[in-house]
Order: structure tokens, then C-alpha cells, then sequence
């Protein structure tokens, strides 16, 4: 599924509404993730990485847009190499979905952060998918993934979810004055059903296990026989009386 369709749709009334929410939230969760190499996969025409301070940032496109063009779901870089990675809507617009959170979890360095954005299904949105995927119409036609499937995706993959937060509640309209006027459900929204909104975004963190040595198991033996070993009384030898034959 062609990213630039949706990119596209981005600059409608209702694209910029959903990114206005959007930007602002991946811009905290970022704002305070360090470390030396950080990408954005996807949607370059949009910098998700804005508020980061580390050095090196870039953006890795499939269709040539970004400074570096590769699929998501087979990323020319390093194992254990990046610090940080942004997925806007790549998920739901992906033929590979699992390859890519795969490809993730292996270019990420062990602690390294994962901040994904998506649509919600359980939602206003999710109904207008329902209705419009058929007719092949961005964004509609995406695979939207639940917070809950995606949660499941990242535990398998180690990932620990940290943060994160839902928005864009309105029904999703087209017309800037109806936007407007359906503005009151995102304060109602987050207060009565705060797990339907039409956006998510998601902040994981890559986890290891450390490794404890064990010490082999002849070491050990020996260790134990040696305290149960019962210890060696020494008694005094009696002297012996010598008699004197004349």
C-alpha cells in the first residue's frame, strides 16, 4: 500500500486534525528519549523527530522520499544500532506488519524506545472503515491494529509499553466547520470513553534479560562434601610408664 496516498490525505480538513493531535503527543514521548542514532520509518513529509536532541536523526522511506530508501520490513542497518525509532502509520498500511516490528526490535539497541502511531478500530473511525474499506479510499482501506493486538505484538518481541494516549474522537468529517463544531467530544471524550478515540500513539521500550553465570556443578559438589565432612578429633596419646629391671 503506497504511504504517499496517505500523506496525501494528511492535508484534508480531517488529515490535519488528525496530525495537529498527533504530532504533539509523539513530540513529548520523544523530547526526553537520548542516545546516539535515531529514524523515523515512514511518511517523511512529516518530522516526527522534531523534538529530539539526539545528533544523528534521519528518516527511512520506501518509495525514495527520505534520506534513506529501504522497506520497513527489511531495513538496511546494523543489528543493535539505533537508539530510537518512530512508526507513523506504517503498521496499518504494511503487507508485513509482524517483519516490521521484527526489523525493529533488531536494529534497536537493548533499552533502545519504539514510538508508534495508529488508528484505533474501536472507534467512530473504525465504524467509517467498516463502511468505506471496500471502495479502496485512504485511510480507510488500512489494516487498523487495536491497542490491545499491538500490545500482544510488542510483548512477544520483549518490548515493555510504557506510555502512551488516545485522541481525535469527533466522528470523522470532512468539513472544517463540522470538525469545529464536534470539537467538545475530545473533552468528553477523554473523561467518558477514554479507549475510543480514532488515534492511539504507543511508547515501548526494548527489554533484555541479563545472563547469570552458574557455577559448574562439580565445584559445587566438592564445596558440599567438604562442609559435611566430619571433622578429626585429636585425642592425647597416653604416655607409656617404663619399668626399671635391675
Amino acid at each position: 500500500m503506497s504511504i504517499p496516498e496517505f500523506a496525501a490525505w494528511l492535508e484534508t480538513p480531517l488529515g490535519q486534525y488528525l496530525i495537529e493531535w498527533e504530532q504533539s503527543r509523539v513530540d513529548a514521548l520523544v523530547a526526553d528519549a537520548f542516545g546516539f542514532r535515531a529514524v523515523q520509518v515512514g511518511l517523511p513529509e512529516r518530522d516526527y523527530l522534531r523534538e529530539n536532541r539526539i545528533g544523528f536523526r534521519f528518516c527511512c522511506d520506501e518509495h525514495g522520499c527520505g534520506c534513506l530508501c529501504a522497506a520497513p520490513y527489511a531495513l538496511p542497518l546494523e543489528s543493535q544500532s539505533v537508539d530510537l525509532v518512530v512508526l507513523p502509520h506504517v503498521l496499518e498500511f504494511s503487507p508485513h506488519p509482524h517483519q516490521v516490528l521484527r526489523e525493529v526490535e533488531r536494529v534497536l539497541v537493548p533499552e533502545g524506545q519504539l514510538v508508534i502511531a495508529g488508528l484505533n478500530p474501536v472507534s467512530l473511525w473504525g465504524v467509517r472503515r467498516m463502511l468505506a474499506r471496500k471502495d479502496g479510499i485512504f485511510p480507510w482501506q488500512g489494516q487498523f491494529l487495536s491497542p490491545l493486538r499491538l500490545k500482544d505484538w510488542l510483548q512477544l518481541l520483549s518490548f515493555e509499553v510504557q506510555e502512551g494516549g488516545f485522541g481525535a474522537y469527533i466522528p470523522p468529517v470532512m468539513q472544517q466547520r463540522w470538525i469545529e463544531r464536534w470539537g467538545f467530544m475530545d473533552r468528553a471524550g477523554q473523561r467518558w470513553w477514554p479507549f475510543a478515540g480514532g488515534a492511539y500513539v504507543v511508547k515501548a521500550v526494548k527489554r533484555v534479560h541479563g545472563m547469570r553465570l552458574i557455577a559448574p556443578a562439580w565445584r559445587n559438589g566438592r564445596k558440599s562434601a567438604k562442609a559435611l565432612a566430619p571433622a578429626v578429633q585429636k585425642r592425647p596419646v597416653p604416655t607409656q610408664r617404663t619399668t626399671d629391671i635391675r
